[in-house]
């Protein structure tokens, strides 16, 4: 089961700012990027097929950054990549719901510590 899983495309991006209103003017009025919505204490941007979560949410120690991929089948590769070694920060869980589809999401970290995000839209 395991060889046929493999991490390809990314979906999503985490920068941590500490000054939201500030971060949000720079992307959107400086860079150019589409503003899509806030959600609490992050900001989503249009990156063509990828989007780029702004947060202030991250814990003392915690890295700046996550890079989320997209999957089609959460269950069946957090079960792939736990066969090969992987190990997870908890169980894959529905992180919003929204009008047309759940997000989905499941967290590991790499070799060297840094976290990863796996996420998953199941349509409605």
């Amino acid at each position: 089961m395991s060889e046929r899983v493999g991490l390809s495309t990314i979906g999503q991006i985490s920068v941590h700012v500490n000054d939201m209103e500030r971060a949000v003017a720079f992307y959107r009025d400086v860079l150019g990027m589409t503003f899509l919505f806030p959600a609490g204490h992050m900001s989503f941007f249009d990156c063509g097929n990828v989007r780029l979560m702004l947060t202030t949410h991250l814990g003392a120690g915690e890295q700046t950054s996550i890079v989320y991929y997209k999957v089609d089948d959460l269950t069946f590769t957090v079960a792939a990549l736990k066969e090969r070694g992987a190990a997870f920060d908890g169980e894959p869980h529905c992180i919003a719901q929204m009008p047309d589809h759940d997000l989905w999401m499941a967290f590991l970290k790499d070799s060297e510590g840094n976290m990863i995000g796996l996420m998953s839209e199941v349509r409605k």
